[in-house]
């Protein structure tokens, strides 16, 4: 039974976001693509209208997933610190378990294709900021951290080692575990006094 629309624009972008978990994939062409699906370039386009467009499809993917996973995480933890915790764990877990997209989330993978979707790349990078800095304001409303905590500069900071260890685990080949050595930098970041009420940590 041939596959429905639908089914085989997601069939396309599974196989496109597996080629991009190749350690050393160069830019995708639509020919290896399509190569790749025993098919026709001229199929592929039956369904994207250009390869920009299947990366909007990726990118599209990467949104719904953050997003959906780190609302559930809102509503369900009270606590600000805690929401803080769960969304850079959850972005670290995705990588993880996402290395192609982590390419896209990087950009490395976009170079050399249409500058609409690395802007769009960085959109989602500011979204995902603004939503750590929102709970950052929630952690400071709960009296967690010092009010006068200036959560602007604190949740750039919290983006930074987000990108940098998407970063690390792209350039290693997928060899670095982006989740590597969490437990002891959460402690770090959030529970040695740095966030904690503002306090510098003593030593």
């Amino acid at each position: 039974m041939a596959a429905k629309p639908g089914e085989r624009k997601d069939q396309i972008l599974q196989v496109l976001a597996r080629m991009l978990e190749e350690p050393r994939a160069g830019k995708i062409t639509t020919a290896a693509l399509a190569a790749k699906l025993d098919v026709s370039e001229a199929a592929l386009y039956r369904h994207f209208a250009s390869k920009a467009q299947m990366f909007d499809g990726l990118i599209e993917f990467i949104e719904k997933t953050l997003f959906s996973l780190i609302n559930k995480l809102a509503e369900e933890e009270k606590s600000g610190i805690r929401q803080v915790e769960g969304i850079i764990a959850l972005l670290l877990g995705f990588a993880k378990k996402n290395p192609g997209m982590t390419r896209v989330l990087i950009g490395d993978a976009l170079i050399n294709e249409n500058d609409r979707l690395q802007t769009r790349i960085n959109q989602l990078h500011d979204r995902l900021e603004a939503t750590l800095k929102q709970a950052l304001r929630f952690a400071a409303g709960e009296r967690e951290i010092t009010a006068d905590l200036d959560v602007s500069a604190q949740a750039n900071m919290l983006m930074c080692y987000v990108a940098g260890r998407w970063h690390q685990f792209a350039k290693s080949g997928f060899k670095r575990d982006p989740m590597e050595y969490w437990e002891d930098q959460r402690k770090a970041i959030l529970s040695n006094g740095v966030f904690r009420f503002g306090i510098p940590a003593s030593g």
